[in-house]
């Protein structure tokens, strides 16, 4: 038995009944098929970069009362690194949704 919304085509009757996209949903949606996951990417640059800076500031912190410098150097250097990168990525991938 055929489907009653079913024309000679084959195709559903019921997606020329939808109405169109809104300006606004339509824009959201390309923007997330050209870059998708963006927001979860960005969120993953601010949490590691957040850690990256406590992890600075803790160091830092070390550093400032003289207690293990051989050891809380390399590792500050490491969280500010980190800190680093992750500004540098984040600002990369705004500047890509700008385009």
């Amino acid at each position: 038995m055929a489907d009653p919304g079913a024309s000679e085509s084959g195709f559903s009757d019921r997606t020329k009944n939808k109405p169109p996209l809104s300006q606004e949903k339509y824009a959201r949606l390309k923007a997330e098929a050209q870059a998708p996951y963006r927001g979860l990417r960005q969120f993953v640059y601010l949490a590691c970069g957040a850690s990256g800076f406590i992890g600075a500031f803790i160091f830092l912190a070390q550093l400032a009362a003289g207690r293990e410098v051989a050891s809380a150097l390399p590792n500050f250097a490491l969280q500010v690194g980190v800190v680093a990168l992750m500004v540098w990525l984040f600002r990369l991938d705004r500047g890509s949704s700008r385009k």
